[in-house]
């Protein structure tokens, strides 16, 4: 962010949209707020005045009404006030006049809080209107909200346009975001291993496919491992299967052997009675699992073959968990797949860990410090990761 924000008011876009408690409204996970502080604070200590857009929820219900009491961001204002040490200003409205009179009084070292983006249809149609109407709020654009960044809306994309190219840039987050996600893309040391995990193929589709165009190994654990199974002719109990992507499957591991690439599966599996907590659970061949049975985990013989393969690499991306570690049986291998890649980095590895799962297990074992970086940007990540444009991205870079 080489720009002057003194006596200027930056118009910076966060990501705000974070879990809250369903009766008090408190915050139950403030990552993705404190992620956007050094921004914050950079711009204060330069001598401006900080105007803070971002959205909370989906507040738009079924029958066209907006879900106000829940989705406000209102419930942010007390703990971001906290992060920050000094009281921030709320506006009740997005845009228009009440927004216009409150931004243009903010006075350098000042923060001001509008209300949630997505209370104005026009926010997830992109509408150039809408987007006119926030920019007239501020001198200077930041970005800071890759979270979001993979959507085309009118606050994180359609905006830039009416910022001058040297009023608008990246926030710290979103640098960082885009930075540590080319270390993995660019030239990375190698060997390269993706650990990919969650409950379907069609979900990672598009991501298998290029990561094995780019790495050396790649790990497929969760319940999308079945209808790999299935695919080369297992059997595998009741497992989550996704019959109609069998096909997928089969070329997908046609394509890694032709590549070179060593692609693991999961040799065993936690399997289970029923998809509970209390469930009766034992191990078995991930390609012999029982008739009533399904796999809910991976197995300690799966542990041991990924671990040695993540320990052993120099670059690491993890998205997606290796079971339903929500269950405390089937927790072991997302745990200690995050241990390994800790172990890893430590030797000197560089690890990315993205998408909601895995991060919210690594932050449940406090490992986020073991990791080189950790992403607050589920979805933006893996469209990035899948070589998709993210128009959050692609509104700066092009500015550039």
């Amino acid at each position: 962010m080489q720009l002057n924000f003194k006596g200027k008011r930056a118009l910076v876009r966060v990501d705000f949209n974070v879990p809250l408690d369903k009766a008090t409204h408190a915050i139950t996970d403030d990552t993705r707020i404190r992620a956007a502080v050094p921004t914050i604070q950079h711009i204060l200590q330069g001598g401006g005045a900080v105007i803070l857009m971002s959205h909370l929820g989906r507040p738009q219900k079924k029958d066209g009404t907006i879900d106000r009491e829940n989705t406000t961001l209102r419930h942010i204002v007390p703990h971001l006030s906290t992060l920050l040490g000094q009281p921030v200003q709320f506006c009740e409205s997005t845009v228009g006049p009440d927004a216009e009179a409150m931004a243009a009084a903010l006075q350098p070292g000042q923060v001001l809080l509008l209300e949630n983006t997505r209370f104005d249809a026009g926010e997830e149609k992109g509408d150039e209107q809408l987007a006119q109407q926030m920019a007239k709020l501020g001198d200077i654009y930041i970005n800071d909200a890759f979270g979001t960044a993979h959507r085309a809306h009118a606050s994180t994309a359609v905006i830039a346009q009416f910022f001058p190219k040297d009023a608008r840039a990246f926030g710290f987050l979103m640098d960082a975001e885009v930075a540590n996600a080319n270390k993995v893309l660019g030239n990375p040391e190698r060997p390269l291993t993706a650990i990919l995990g969650g409950a379907k193929v069609s979900d990672k589709i598009l991501i298998i496919e290029r990561m094995i165009d780019l790495v050396d190994n790649l790990i497929i654990g969760g319940a999308m491992a079945y209808t790999f199974f299935k695919a080369k002719g297992g059997q595998v109990g009741k497992s989550l299967v996704e019959e109609d992507r069998l096909d997928i499957a089969r070329a997908l591991l046609e394509k890694a052997q032709a590549k070179g690439v060593t692609f693991l599966l999961p040799g065993d599996s936690i399997i289970a009675d029923n998809f509970a907590a209390d469930a009766n659970f034992k191990s078995a061949p991930s390609d012999q699992i029982p008739e009533g049975w399904m796999g809910l985990d991976i197995g300690e013989q799966a542990v041991t073959e990924f671990s040695k393969v993540i320990e052993n690499s120099r670059t690491i991306l993890w998205n997606g968990p290796m079971g339903v570690f929500e269950m405390e049986h089937f927790a072991h291998g997302t745990k200690a797949i995050a241990n390994a890649i800790a172990t890893a980095t430590r030797q000197g590895a560089f690890s990315l860990v993205g998408g909601g799962d895995s991060v919210a297990a690594v932050n449940d074992l406090n490992l986020a410090d073991s990791m080189s970086y950790v992403s607050t940007g589920g979805g933006a990540m893996l469209e990035f990761f899948e070589g998709k444009t993210l128009p959050g991205v692609a509104a700066i870079q092009d500015a550039a």
